[in-house]
């Protein structure tokens, strides 16, 4: 028999990024008294990792959970960057409903279309919360109507377009259920809550039945499975067969042998827990996500949709330059295979392979920045590597036409940038596809342009247009192949020696290019220093010293005077490279060198192509 769980909902809450999100989940916990009176409270309590503090981003979902009047809210605070977009789509199978947070000023947004998109899908209600109504620019009004719009156009059903919106300021703590109203507090959010998301139903005495949507990691206990309990009780020490909708011969029997919820920030073990509750269980190796935890006598898979594939790869090896194993803690093939095979654990949307060469991995993830956070990460924990340039991962349709990953672009631009983006982006072979206003003196361009004509473009993009463009990229499946795209007009500068760089030497390189490096860094033969204003490659020399001569001239005495170098961060770096060039990881540095370190070999190997 079901049944409906009254004291427990469970809601996700969906945006775009910088929408406010974790914002918001900071003001639910703040006033359902999770923190003391007098406690410090650090801004955005959720993203508790390094990266995700000083990128300002979510990159994992988080799990939390506040009680309000006697009623449990389990709360998940989801990634908005399309990238992570994986996490999202798993979330929404825990929960019963969502709060769909929209930016007051900046309104429906492409990645706010991507995550309502696939929470109606699901059927489930969507509380609107239109975020920031104290920006001083806020629009109000007109944000409701865009979110209609959404809805309609994304054929939501009559009792789904007929949701509740409340309007709050996150960052104030407040909500309101009237648009031109300040709130007191977050209390019409939650009585929105309770009233609208509809309790977890499943029956109390059928078999135990928990769908795993989310894997966390600790090195004591090992892999934790999360997910909610949908029939049944589950209990400590109980017997539990492992089974997959995906792979119907997976059975295997396991035991539970700790079990924990949520409460506030942390995990409370309980010794049992019922239906509708969100559950973290650890003891078990083998647990992976999309697994059912079933009964042994009623074996039952959950089904779950699949994870969508990766679009770019990347080679990550052994660093072999002549400064390897200088400064990383972990350097050998063994540390980086362990390593990469242990983000498996919590990332589903990353792939790693075995290459021919021992020393070699290929990683394959959703973008960029998806693989740009996993070296960040791999770089502060000691290890040291190189990497390649990104590649996209084509595919070949049944006529043998070579098939590629697309993407939409959508660019909010001043207008008197328009031109110049729009011309840098056909070049990488991008289709304009829609161009029209945006609110306060912005044009909004959409392109369909191929994955690799965006790789290195981000930084590009922001020099273009001041600082003052926003670009946001959705995936749009495969196409056919566009034809060959020039990503880069400047040639490199190359050391010529190893050695250390002296201010002479750098002095008569910089009128060649840009450069990378400063006086006294180590550099050696093949080593990348400068971007050369010219197309060609040039090899110079950054270690020469000045010959010391009998005869002084007025001029020769003054100092010489060297421009700044250009400092390249992770993703500069990952955009600059070329093809024949590798990307040298260490935690203290990051330096760009040619594949092939030795002049004469070099340029035979440029002749032969």
């Amino acid at each position: 028999m079901k049944q409906k769980r009254e004291d427990v909902r469970n809601v996700a809450i969906i945006a775009h990024v910088d929408h406010g999100k974790t914002t918001l989940v900071d003001g639910l916990l703040k006033q359902s008294g999770v923190f003391r009176e007098n406690q410090e409270v650090a801004e955005r309590v959720m993203d508790s990792n390094d990266i995700e503090r000083e990128r300002g981003i979510t990159i994992l979902s988080k799990n939390t959970a506040v009680t309000y009047k006697n009623t449990k809210i389990n709360i998940i605070d989801t990634p908005g960057h399309a990238d992570f977009g994986g996490e999202v789509e798993r979330v929404l199978k825990m929960v019963n409903g969502v709060i769909l947070v929209v930016d007051a000023f900046e309104g429906a947004m492409p990645q706010t279309k991507f995550v309502l998109k696939k929470a109606l899908e699901l059927k489930l209600p969507v509380i609107v919360c239109i975020n920031k109504i104290d920006r001083p620019e806020a629009r109000a009004a007109e944000v409701v109507d865009e979110v209609l719009e959404l809805f309609l156009e994304l054929d939501a059903d009559d009792s789904q377009l007929d949701c509740p919106f409340v309007y709050a300021s996150a960052k104030a703590g407040t909500a309101s259920l009237e648009d031109d109203g300040q709130g007191v507090d977050m209390t019409p959010l939650f009585e929105t809550i309770l009233n609208y998301i509809p309790a977890p139903e499943g029956d109390p005495d059928a078999g135990t039945q928990v769908l795993i949507s989310t894997i966390d990691y600790n090195e004591y206990v090992g892999r934790i499975g999360v997910g909610k309990v949908d029939n049944g009780t589950v209990k400590v020490n109980q017997e539990v067969v492992i089974c997959n909708h995906h792979d119907p011969d997976k059975q295997k029997k396991v035991k539970v042998s700790k079990l924990y919820e949520f409460d506030g920030l942390n995990k409370v073990e309980v010794k049992e827990a019922g239906i509708g509750s969100i559950v973290a269980i650890s003891g078990i190796a083998d647990i992976h996500i999309g697994d059912t935890l079933c009964s042994p006598d009623d074996i039952c898979p959950i089904p779950f949709q699949k994870i969508s594939e990766p679009t770019i790869a990347m080679q990550f090896m052994v660093n072999d330059s002549p400064l390897a194993g200088q400064e990383g803690k972990y350097v050998t093939s063994r540390h980086i295979r362990e390593r990469l095979f242990r983000e498996l654990n919590t990332d589903v949307s990353l792939r790693v392979e075995d290459t021919e060469s021992t020393d070699c991995f290929k990683v394959s993830g959703r973008g960029e920045l998806h693989l740009s956070v996993l070296i960040e990460n791999m770089r502060r924990e000691g290890y040291e590597f190189a990497v390649s340039k990104a590649e996209v991962l084509y595919k070949t349709d049944e006529n043998g036409k070579q098939l590629e990953p697309m993407e939409i672009a959508y660019i909010d631009v001043p207008e008197e940038y328009s031109g110049i983006v729009i011309e840098k982006l056909s070049q990488r072979k991008g289709e304009l596809r829609n161009m029209g206003k945006a609110s306060g003196g912005y044009a909004r361009l959409e392109f369909s342009i191929p994955s690799r004509g965006l790789i290195g473009y981000r930084g590009e993009f922001m020099t273009d247009t001041k600082g003052n463009g926003i670009i946001n990229t959705i995936f749009d499946g495969y196409g056919p192949y566009k034809g060959d795209i020039q990503y880069r007009k400047q040639g490199s500068l190359i050391a010529f020696e190893a050695g250390e760089a002296i201010t002479y030497g750098l002095y008569n390189a910089q009128e060649r290019g840009t450069l990378f490096i400063s006086p006294g860094e180590k550099v050696y033969s093949g080593m990348v220093v400068g971007q050369n204003g010219k197309g060609e490659d040039i090899e110079i020399n950054v270690c020469k010293k000045k010959q010391l001569t009998n005869t002084r001239s007025s001029s020769a005495d003054e100092a010489l005077r060297l421009t700044p170098p250009k400092i390249l961060s992770l993703e500069q770096a990952l955009d600059f490279i070329d093809s024949d060039e590798l990307l040298e990881v260490t935690p203290e540095n990051l330096r760009i060198r040619k594949k092939i370190l030795d002049p004469t070999l070099r340029k035979r190997a440029s002749f032969k192509k």
